[in-house]
């Protein structure tokens, strides 16, 4: 896990893949009706249901690539399957997440939505 998500976002920002998620005006859109305390929300549903079991049976597919700002979000900063967490994020896969991990991963989904909807409003 990265102690400084600053280096984290430069790191991911090298990325081709990465960096070409952007928050389209649907997102904002929806980030605007529901605000970020619920978007937060979301993104720790999501994170207990599709990351955080020792064994995902469908691991690498989990995430919609669109639908969803926490979706998005996930696929900018490498939190959309355990390969990427255990890549980038140094967080084994085929292991049960602690709430401590759970709780890195949704503020890195929730810093990179802020940081992004500060970019477009």
């Amino acid at each position: 896990m990265y102690k400084n998500i600053d280096e984290l976002f430069i790191n991911l920002s090298k990325s081709n893949f990465r960096s070409k998620f952007k928050l389209k005006e649907k997102d904002i859109e929806y980030i605007n009706k529901n605000g970020l305390n619920k978007i937060e929300e979301h993104a720790y549903k999501f994170v207990r249901e599709r990351l955080s079991n020792e064994i995902i049976l469908n691991d690498g597919k989990q995430t919609p690539m669109r639908g969803h700002p926490v979706f998005i979000s996930q696929h900018a900063t490498a939190t959309c399957c355990r390969n990427c967490l255990f890549q980038w994020h140094h967080i084994p896969p085929h292991k049960k997440l602690t709430e401590e991990e759970i709780k890195y991963i949704v503020s890195v989904i929730m810093e990179w939505i802020k940081r992004e909807y500060d970019t477009k409003c």
